[in-house]
């Protein structure tokens, strides 16, 4: 199945802890693959705790009635930028030190990256608040970001 897909193949084994077909099998077959997995130990993981924990955070903090569509595609889309922000170093030594950019085997920011608690948060509580979900409202998304960072690291502030 593998050989007769089209070029540039995007195929997602999201089985966990062990995908339907390794990456390293599937390189084998196929060297313009471009594959997602739900494991840690590769690139492009695939994982609910890349938005759910900070989607919540952001529905909590905005009092929110529901979480909504637009406050879905907020965080999808504040994950797809900042997939395309320099990769920290802390993500890179959580991968062995390689050095990973955007790309084909860099399209899902790594679940190891702080700035997730910062990012996506910000994003869905502004969607919160325009979509009428919210019932609090952020004052000062500057300060809302601060507060965010804290609970990463006291290093910060």
């Amino acid at each position: 199945m593998i050989k007769s897909m089209n070029k540039d193949p995007i195929i997602f084994c999201l089985a966990n802890p062990e995908p339907e077909m390794r990456p390293e099998a599937i390189y084998e077959i196929r060297d313009d693959a471009i594959i997602a997995t739900g494991r840690s130990d590769y690139p492009n993981q695939v994982n609910n705790v890349l938005c759910f924990p900070f989607l919540f955070r952001a529905a909590l903090d905005t009092r929110s009635t529901s979480i909504n569509e637009p406050m879905k595609m907020a965080c999808a889309k504040a994950l797809a930028e900042l997939a395309r922000q320099p990769v920290p170093n802390d993500v890179k030594r959580a991968y062995g030190g390689i050095d990973i950019e955007f790309g084909r085997e860099y399209l899902v920011p790594s679940i190891f990256d702080n700035r997730l608690l910062s990012n996506i948060p910000l994003a869905v509580a502004k969607a919160a608040m325009d979509s009428g979900a919210a019932t609090v409202d952020i004052e000062d998304f500057e300060q809302y970001k601060i507060e965010l960072l804290k609970r990463v690291s006291h290093t910060y502030f």
